[in-house]
């Protein structure tokens, strides 16, 4: 490209996004090197699931991502961001399901190997559409480095881990309730656990005593009392001392159960009495364990009920056993009475059925250990938490978490590497596949059918991407990683359980810094969601306004702690500013041939003030850039390029093309070549694609801006003088154009300016800059008064120089016929008004807001009245 070229009228990214994508993968731009010299800043890419396509959420996070990377890696560092996808065991598993389906098939007519060799030939087929989707936003990942949860190199990560936790103890069977998917047919940490508050109903069911006389509990699942196995009171509770010891026959099941005193039950609910069915409750799982009482599981993992429900109640599914348990309550007379109550209920996080407590063996890690290391890691700064304020959750999750349910019973995953012998019962854990049994070398070897919670590989990631347990290059070098990018809601799924194997396997965090970024929103607030219908498709919107618009709006709004509020208007208005710079090299490349090499200015204080305001910026971005503070980084580079940059300077030194000397131009060309480099440089993280373009436009420049130094503040840069020199003159002009404004003088009148300036310094300022004043006010004449009184009209005052303008052109019999009419209208409309405001009766009688109100839209007229008499005065006078 040349700089002889002319750009369009306006930017339009389409075709210019793939060219310049394809031109920095192939040219490996976005590659990482262990060992290079320079030092490391890693990040590791949230993986998101294989069955997913780019989301808002998506958008944001790796918008942001990008823009850390994309800046450090111009600033010096060796920059790797790491990208891949889980395997997302659930959801993968449904899909796969869900299309066998449409085919007449189910999963359980294929063998194991059948089905998860069918898996894989999705994933290759449909498994990578978000990693491609992120190019389009423009992530400049190092994707031939891309990992998978399920690769060879991450399945023997996570069998060395499994097999080193499980032979000290940490990783163990037990029979526990656990969430469990009836849909699914699998178990759920409680994390995969969504809870709703839902309308429902407590029921009042009577329990006869052996020895006559009845004890009322209440419970919402009336169903699962068929697996009752005793009746729980608070041992303070007067009401049932007596009866503590005491035998219940359980309805429906007639069989036996005792009354227990429990200091955990809650006295105010329902009647101070409950049920305790340990299989199906966490609750009474822990009491039952406290007492020593059986477990009677009634509910199957279908959702049916079990053969030790009852003849009655076998067969039917939980909500019509309900129904049906109720109808025999209430025929038996032991149905006391029910009413409304709203219930928190567990829902399955993958496909929203109603989740159910169940008794299961499981295999666990135990958690207490790792989480205790976790804490002290945060508590000591070894990893911050970004804003700090998520640092309590962290905390409050952390120490009252519970063992971790690691087991799942999908198809889809990491088998669990636990092999169950025939001959002896006992289990072998190995690294590799085992040809006999650990303990009696016996053949008849069996594996554990489960595969392991998704997250137990995710937790891996920071380490197991970069090769371990092999000690690489890339393990040493670039571990720990820099940051981790991330939404809050998975600071327990993933976060908490990357810190706790980052440093049980690694010795070291995984990551510095977390940044945690909020919920993206409608432009009301809103959650995002098909059934609103107010979803935002980022690749409709990339078709629609370009990457680099919809990425500066996410930075621009990502304010830390506060959601954010997106709507198309905000995106098309980041779009106009993509324009606004596109215009400005429009203007200033046909100025910049052969332009000088830089110096620091010191003719045209247009020009130093330009360097001064963006070794301020500079500054301004990188401190807020390395705080995560991804607004104010935004807003500085907008305010520079929109109103300092185009608004004021180029608008400066069009006077100084047209009328300055040659070495007043040749600086000013030195000058804006140098401040248009840099500035690009400033938002390449944030608009990649349109800077790129830019940059190649640029006379001399050679490479791409990818391999460009990022701007540093220099103090020699840095003019504070200058600066307060123009803000005096900006002040001055502000003042001059909004008198035009009020007064609605036509933009095409040339007018005078007028200023008495009180103190000698402003004279002095103003006397050596009238050129510019002029030219920034579209003036035909800047005059410095000697007194106030030379003033006349309605002067207006920037510091303490009293400003005044007067008019002339063509088009003032014109405007002044326009004013005399608006005149005319407004003292139309206050005539009302006013008449109001003089009637007592109305003031007595009106409510003291509306008196208030009309009193208010009075006052304004009046205001408005006022500046159109100034400004008819001024052209009808002063012409």
């Amino acid at each position: 490209m040349k700089e002889t070229e002319n750009l369009a009228q306006a930017y339009d990214p389409r075709g210019v996004e793939t060219r310049w994508y394809r031109y920095w993968e192939e040219n490996g731009f976005f590659q990482a090197e262990a060992n290079s010299g320079r030092p490391p800043f890693t990040i590791v890419i949230p993986p998101p699931n294989i069955t997913g396509s780019l989301h808002i959420g998506h958008a944001l996070n790796n918008t942001l991502q990008d823009i850390l990377v994309r800046y450090k890696r111009m600033d010096g560092y060796e920059a790797l961001w790491m990208p891949g996808t889980d395997h997302a065991g659930i959801a993968t598993q449904n899909v796969v399901e869900r299309e066998l389906a449409r085919e007449g098939k189910n999963r359980l007519a294929l063998s194991r190997e059948e089905f998860v060799a069918r898996v894989w030939k999705w994933r290759e087929e449909s498994g990578r559409t978000i990693l491609q989707q992120l190019k389009r936003l423009g992530s400049s990942c190092d994707w031939r480095r891309e990992r998978f949860t399920m690769d060879e190199g991450l399945s023997r990560a996570v069998r060395e881990v499994f097999v080193r936790l499980y032979e000290e103890g940490l990783i163990y069977q037990g029979d526990y309730v656990i969430n469990w998917c009836p849909r699914c047919l699998t178990a759920l940490s409680d994390l995969e656990v969504e809870t709703r508050e839902t309308p429902g109903k407590l029921y009042y069911l009577k329990y006869p005593l052996k020895k006559g006389g009845t004890v009322t509990v209440a419970t919402t699942r009336p169903e699962t009392m068929l697996g009752d196995t005793a009746v729980a009171v608070n041992p303070a509770d007067d009401r049932y001392k007596k009866l503590v010891g005491e035998k219940l026959i359980l309805p429906l099941a007639e069989r036996e159960i005792p009354v227990i005193a429990e200091g955990s039950v809650d006295r105010e609910f329902g009647t101070g009495a409950v049920k305790i069915t340990p299989a199906h409750d966490f609750n009474d799982f822990e009491i039952a364990r406290r007492h020593q009482l059986p477990s009677v599981n009634v509910i199957l993992p279908d959702a049916r009920m079990s053969e030790e429900a009852g003849a009655a109640y076998r067969g039917l599914d939980r909500f019509a056993a309900r129904e049906k348990v109720l109808a025999d309550l209430r025929a038996q007379g032991l149905l006391e009475k029910e009413e409304n109550y709203p219930i928190r209920l567990g829902h399955c996080y993958r496909c929203a059925t109603v989740t159910e407590p169940r008794l299961s063996r499981q295999w666990f890690v135990r958690i207490q250990t790792l989480a205790d290391a976790a804490i002290q890691a945060v508590r000591e700064g070894k990893t911050r938490i970004v804003p700090e304020t998520w640092e309590n959750n962290y905390f409050s999750w952390m120490e009252n978490i519970r063992d971790w349910c690691i087991s799942r019973q999908l198809w889809w995953g990491h088998q669990i590497p636990a092999w169950y012998c025939g001959e002896c019962g006992k289990i072998t854990v190995a690294r590799e596949d085992p040809q006999a049994c650990a303990h009696c070398r016996g053949s008849k070897l069996r594996q554990d059918e489960d595969v392991l919670d998704t997250w137990f590989s995710s937790a891996l990631w920071p380490f197991s991407t970069l090769g371990w347990p092999d000690r690489t290059p890339e393990l040493k070098f670039f571990y720990p990683t820099s940051v981790l990018v991330t939404s809050f809601d998975i600071l327990f799924f993933w976060v908490a359980r990357m810190m706790m194997m980052g440093i049980k396997f690694m010795g070291d965090v995984p990551f510095r810094h977390v940044y945690i970024h909020a919920l993206v929103r409608d432009e009301s607030g809103q959650k995002m969601s098909k059934s609103r219908g107010n979803i935002i498709d980022p690749l409709l919107i990339i078709d629609e306004y370009g990457a680099d618009a919809f990425r500066f709006t996410l930075a621009a709004l990502a304010a830390q702690g506060r959601d954010i509020r997106i709507s198309e208007q905000k995106i098309e208005g980041y779009r106009h500013f993509a324009n606004k710079i596109w215009n400005a090299f429009r203007f200033s490349l046909p100025r910049l041939t052969a332009a000088p090499e830089f110096s620091p200015p010191g003719l045209v204080l247009v020009n130093r003030w330009i360097v001064s305001r963006l070794t301020h910026r500079v500054r301004e971005v990188r401190e807020t850039l390395d705080n995560y503070k991804f607004n104010d980084a935004a807003s500085a580079i907008y305010q520079f390029f929109w109103h300092e940059l185009c608004d004021w300077y180029l608008e400066s030194i069009k006077q100084v093309f047209s009328e300055g000397s040659e070495a007043e131009i040749n600086e000013t060309r030195s000058t804006l070549m140098q401040i248009l480099a840099e500035s690009l440089k400033l938002l390449h993280p944030f608009m990649p694609f349109l800077t790129e373009e830019l940059w190649q436009k640029l006379p001399g420049r050679k490479g791409s801006i990818m391999r460009a130094a990022y701007p540093r503040p220099e103090s020699g840069l840095a003019f504070p003088e200058v600066e307060e020199k123009m803000e005096l003159l900006m002040e001055v002009v502000r003042a001059a154009r909004n008198l035009r404004s009020e007064r609605k003088i036509a933009p095409t009148d040339w007018i005078t300016v007028n200023l008495f300036p009180e103190a000698g310094k402003n004279r002095e300022i103003l006397a050596e800059n009238l050129k510019l004043v002029s030219a920034l006010s579209r003036a035909r004449e800047v005059k410095l008064l000697n007194s106030a009184a030379e003033l006349g009209g309605a002067p207006t005052v920037a510091r303490d120089i009293l400003v005044e303008i007067g008019v002339g052109g063509t088009s003032s019999r014109k405007e002044a016929e326009r004013l005399q009419q608006e005149l005319a209208k407004f003292r139309e409309v206050i005539r009302p008004l006013e008449v109001k405001l003089e009637n007592p009766d109305y003031q007595a009688k009106a409510s003291p807001e509306a008196v208030a109100k009309t009193r208010s839209r009075y006052e304004e007229l009046l205001i408005k009245i006022r500046k159109t008499e100034e400004g008819l005065k001024l052209l009808e006078g002063k012409a």
